[in-house]
């Protein structure tokens, strides 16, 4: 019985591929993933009390591209930096408060849902739709858990769905739909470049 095909590495890697484990080049990809998860948050629908903004899709797509444990770290570093002060988050706002606020457990679930999302990647979850929008709809419910967990300190438990969760429920679909062709699209144009006959 053949094995399944499981992959080494993530995009990422085979995009920028490297002998060694370069601690400069994971260093250049995390800084570059926050920023753009930081540029991400600022793109938003002013909501109360929680916004929608474009960063779950960034969060899970970079999370696609870069594996488990680097999307972790990528998201990981993201909240320090809103944490020393720099305004990366929703609408250039920085600091504890944020974190402790109604979105704190949003923000909090893009960890888990970065790894995992990034470790389903890594076992060629991202190279096929279907399987591309299924890691994304787990993604964005360790989101929606973390969040409204979090959320229904703030707002009354029976306001929590209609607050922290419905509102979000069509973008999500289009952000997951997005992926589900951008993912396995990308996977392919690689292939080919990389192919003796092209």
């Amino acid at each position: 019985m053949e094995r399944p095909d499981v992959r080494q590495g993530v995009f990422v890697d085979t995009l920028w591929p490297s002998a060694a484990a370069s601690r400069i080049r994971e260093c250049i990809l995390v800084l570059a993933g926050s920023l753009l998860v930081a540029l991400s948050a600022q793109l938003q629908i002013p909501l109360t009390p929680v916004p929608i903004t474009a960063q779950t899709f960034t969060v899970l797509l970079l999370a696609a591209l870069y594996g488990g444990k680097r999307g972790a770290a990528t998201i990981a570093a993201y909240l320090a930096l809103g944490l020393v002060g720099l305004p990366v988050f929703a609408g250039g706002t920085a600091g504890l408060a944020r974190l402790l606020g109604p979105t704190g457990g949003y923000l909090l679930g893009y960890i888990p849902a970065a790894f995992v999302v990034g470790w389903l990647s890594e076992r060629g979850w991202d190279r096929r739709a279907a399987l591309t929008a299924l890691s994304m709809l787990i993604g964005n419910v360790l989101i929606y858990l973390t969040g409204t967990a979090w959320l229904s300190r703030f707002v009354a438990t029976e306001s929590v769905w209609e607050a922290g969760v419905l509102p979000f429920l069509p973008g999500d679909a289009l952000k997951i739909a997005l992926a589900t062709v951008l993912l396995p699209v990308a996977w392919k144009v690689i292939a080919h470049l990389r192919s003796p006959e092209a």
